[in-house]
Parts: structure tokens; sequence; C-alpha cells
């Protein structure tokens, strides 16, 4: 499976234990930056791994700032991300299984290492429902159609 991540200045340490953990499960990794905990802006990584993602160059994308709100919003303006925000691990079972999403977003001011490994380790071994879920995915799809003008 590969992943795309990328972080700002304010998760740059758990992205790379993200990142770590990610090698030592034998994930194919590409991170897209920031490299240091020099300030960035989020929009400019979270756009290249929504695209990536998109682009299906890979599985899934994970993105992490200091809340994990700012980035997640970037990447949900990328017409079909599905990025979500989770701080537990019951969230990134929902949302894979229920939304499909394919981006997860978390905060490194929010959940300390331990809880975002459990998370991205959920997240990536959780598949999606589909039946009656899609059909709400394809609404969403709909309203990103009608606005992406």
């Amino acid at each position: 499976m590969k992943i795309a991540i990328g972080c700002d200045h304010g998760a740059f340490r758990l992205k790379n234990e993200i990142i770590e953990f990610l090698n030592s499960e034998n994930y194919e990794v590409k991170d897209f930056g920031t490299y240091s905990e020099e300030s960035c802006d989020y929009p400019d990584i979270a756009l290249p791994v929504a695209e990536a993602v998109v682009n299906k160059e890979y599985d899934f994308g994970i993105l992490v700032c200091g809340t994990g709100i700012g980035i997640g919003i970037a990447a949900n303006k990328v017409p079909g991300v599905r990025a979500a925000l989770c701080s537990d691990t019951f969230s990134a079972h929902a949302t894979r299984e229920h939304n499909n999403a394919n981006i997860l977003t978390m905060g490194q001011r929010v959940v300390g290492t331990g809880l975002a490994l459990d998370i991205v380790k959920t997240f990536l071994n959780t598949e999606f429902e589909g039946e009656r879920h899609q059909k709400r995915i394809d609404k969403i799809s709909e309203i990103e159609k009608k606005y992406s003008k």
C-alpha cells in the first residue's frame, strides 16, 4: 500500500514518528514535507498530497498540523478528497467504513504519538463497507460537481 504524507511545522515531529512506523510495517511512503520545524503554510503541503491521492498515485494520504484542522480544510478543497480529522480510533474506523475517507488528518498538539499510531493503524486497516454508504458518497460528489465550476 502506498501512503502520501505531509505536515506543516506544527507537526514535523509527529510526521516523522508516523513515517518510521509506516516504514516498519512495510508501507511505501512518500514524504511531501515539510522537512523542518521552520514555519510554513499548510495549504502548500495539503495540495500536493491531496492531488497525489485523487490522481491514484497513492492509496491514502496522511496530513498533520498543529490541530489537524487547517490542513484538512485545505485538502478537502480538492474534488475527490474526503479528508477526515481523527483524534480517536473509533472515528478513524467509522470514517473509513462509512465515509470512505482517503486522507487522515491529525494534530500533533492534540494527540500523542502512541494514540496517533493507533489511529493510523485503524484508518489503514479498515475497509469501506460500500452499499448504503456509497449513495452518500455519491451525493458528496454531486455537491463537489455543483460547486467546482
